[in-house]
């Protein structure tokens, strides 16, 4: 069996709102409640898993996503249609603007809690 990536668990403070918010930028389907998360499944079959942390603080982590190009396009406009701030840079120095790195297309956004969200067309290293 080869090794991949199964799901990971996403802390932040309502995970209805973070998850949802993740769902409509993305067009992924409604997040699922298991157990004491909410379930976010990617089309490759990797979840994030949100679940509430409101006793502890949490660093703020990055997630990216390969995306087609068309997708691109369609995650930019929600972006772009909600006002949302994005960069293309994951150190917030270029605002407004898209990368072109390895080739493709990239650009980054924060989610509710701080979390930097990326889109990519092409992986890392071409």
């Amino acid at each position: 069996m080869s090794v991949q990536l199964n799901h990971t668990i996403v802390h932040v403070r309502d995970k209805q709102a973070s998850a949802r918010f993740v769902c409509e930028l993305l067009g992924l389907a409604d997040p699922v409640p298991y157990g004491p998360f909410l379930e976010v499944r990617c089309d490759n079959g990797v979840s994030l898993d949100f679940a509430d942390t409101i006793d502890r603080e949490f660093k703020p982590q990055h997630y990216a996503f390969l995306v087609g190009e068309d997708d691109f396009d369609a995650i930019k406009a929600r972006i772009e249609e909600r006002g949302i701030p994005y960069w293309a840079d994951p150190f917030h120095n270029e605002p407004q603007r898209i990368n072109t790195d390895d080739g493709g297309r990239g650009l980054y956004w924060d989610d509710p809690d701080g979390h930097v969200l990326e889109i990519i067309t092409v992986p890392y290293g071409g």
